[in-house]
């Protein structure tokens, strides 16, 4: 009985990882195809931004 009262648990880490590495998968897409070097670093800083975000949403809500 005490394991049905214990069980109550979101999933809102593991939706925010996954929405957050979309993200970062589109920054490392602007990163290889982007036309210039401001671009390409725009697209570094969201990926590493992304995947940053993406392990502290795993681990806040873990």
């Amino acid at each position: 009985m005490g394991m049905a009262l214990d069980a109550v648990e979101t999933d809102k880490g593991v939706g925010l990882s996954v929405l957050f590495g979309i993200f970062a998968a589109v920054g490392a897409l602007v990163m290889v195809a982007g036309p210039g070097q401001s671009t390409k670093a725009a697209g570094f800083a969201l990926a590493v931004g992304a995947a940053l975000c993406s392990v502290v949403a795993v681990q806040a809500y873990a």
